[in-house]
C-alpha cells in the first residue's frame, strides 16, 4: 500500500431513518465500518436500512438503538445502554439528526420544556457529545501511513448548513431572518416558555432552525479550542444542498416540488442523497480529513469531481467569547452544570 489508509472503526450516527444519515450509514457499512444508528424509532431505522439493501445478516456491523435527541433523559438512557453493549470504544460520532418545522405558528416544546428545534438539533447533540467524550478518547484506530502503522484519531463530525454561515450568500437570506443568537438573553433566562429563541426575541420557526445549526457549528469550533490537545478531531461539514430529503417534509407541497429543481437548474447547488452520504463518510473515515476545527465544504455550486475545502466561517460561528457563552449556557440547559 502506497497511500495512507485507515482500518474501519465503529461509528454512532444520529438521524438515519432517511436522507443524509441513511446514505452515510450505507457508505460507511460499505467501507467496512460497524455502524450504530440512534433514532426515536429504531424499527423505522432498521426498515429504512433494509429497504436500501443494507445487510441484515451481519447484525454486528449494523445496530439500531433508541434515542430521542429532544429528550435529555432519552439521550442519557441511550448512551448508558450503548456503552454497556460496546466491547470497545467508539471511533467516531456523527451528529446528523435535525428537525425543521418552518410552518409552526407557535413554538413546540421538548420534554424538558425547550423549543423543539434548538432542543433536538443543538442541545440534544451537545449533551450526547459530552456523554461520549471519555469513550471516544480511548479510540485507537490503526492507520497505514505508507511506510509504517500508526493510530488514527477519533472524530466528532457535526452536520452544518450554509444557511447558518453569514460568510456565504445562503447565510444572508433575510427570510425569515439570518441565523443570529443576539446576546443569548433567551438562553440566559432559562430558555423555557414563553422564551423560545436563543436571542430572547419573538418566535420565528425557520430562524429557530438556522439558530440551532449555528449553535452546532459554534460547538464544533469550541470543542476544537477546548480539546486541541486531545486525540479527538472535531469538524463540521456542509455536503451541498440535499433538496429532496424528508428534512423538508413540513414545508408547503409546492416548495417540496420546486425547491429541488431550483437547486438543480438555477443555483447549481443540488446534491443527491447518495453523494451527500458519501461525503459524510469521507469526513468520518478518510485520513485526508484528519484535521480538527475545519468546516468542510464542496461549494454552493456543485461541479463534477470537485474536491473538499475548508470553508471560512463568519464571526458569528467563530467568535471565542460567543462560543464560550454558548458552551456554558448549554451546559446549564442540559443539566451538566
Amino acid at each position: 500500500m502506497a497511500s495512507t489508509q485507515a482500518a474501519p472503526g465503529t461509528v454512532l450516527i444520529t438521524g438515519t431513518t432517511s436522507g443524509v444519515g441513511l446514505y452515510a450509514t450505507k457508505a460507511l457499512v460499505e467501507l467496512g465500518w460497524r455502524v450504530i444508528t440512534a433514532n426515536r424509532n429504531p424499527l423505522k431505522a432498521e426498515a429504512a436500512a433494509l429497504q436500501l439493501g443494507l445487510p441484515s445478516a451481519r447484525p454486528r456491523q449494523l445496530q439500531h438503538i433508541r434515542m430521542d435527541l429532544s429528550d435529555f433523559e432519552s439521550v442519557q438512557e441511550g448512551v448508558d445502554n450503548l456503552l454497556a453493549s460496546l466491547d470497545g470504544p467508539l471511533d467516531a460520532l456523527v451528529c446528523n439528526a435535525a428537525v425543521y418545522l418552518p410552518r409552526l405558528k407557535k413554538p413546540r416544546w421538548s420534554a424538558q420544556g425547550y423549543e423543539i428545534s434548538m432542543a433536538t438539533n443543538h442541545l440534544g447533540h451537545f449533551l450526547l457529545i459530552q456523554l461520549l467524550l471519555d469513550n471516544l478518547r480511548r479510540s485507537s484506530r490503526p492507520v497505514w501511513t505508507g511506510t509504517s502503522w500508526g493510530n488514527e484519531g477519533p472524530r466528532v463530525v457535526i452536520l452544518g448548513t450554509v444557511t447558518a454561515n453569514y460568510k456565504e450568500l445562503g447565510g444572508k437570506i433575510p427570510i425569515p431572518a439570518p441565523a443570529d443568537l443576539g446576546n443569548l438573553s433567551g438562553f440566559e433566562q432559562g430558555f423555557r416558555a414563553p422564551i423560545c429563541m436563543a436571542s430572547g426575541k419573538r418566535f420565528k420557526p425557520g430562524k429557530a432552525y438556522k439558530d440551532s445549526k449555528l449553535c452546532n457549528m459554534i460547538t464544533t469550533q469550541e470543542l476544537h479550542r477546548r480539546y486541541k490537545d486531545s486525540p479527538i478531531l472535531f469538524s463540521s461539514l456542509y455536503p451541498g444542498c440535499v433538496a429532496n430529503t424528508k428534512l423538508f417534509r413540513n414545508t408547503p407541497k409546492l416548495f417540496q416540488i420546486l425547491f429541488p429543481w431550483f437547486q438543480k437548474l438555477i443555483t447549481g447547488g443540488f446534491v443527491s442523497q447518495l453523494l451527500a452520504g458519501q461525503r459524510v463518510a469521507q469526513v468520518v473515515a478518510d485520513p485526508e480529513f484528519a484535521l480538527s476545527g475545519v468546516h468542510w465544504s464542496w461549494g454552493n455550486r456543485q461541479k463534477k469531481n470537485r474536491q473538499q475545502f475548508s470553508q471560512e466561517l463568519s464571526e458569528r460561528a467563530t467568535d471565542p467569547e460567543t462560543a464560550k457563552k454558548v458552551w456554558d449556557l448549554s451546559m446549564e440547559l442540559v443539566g451538566l452544570r
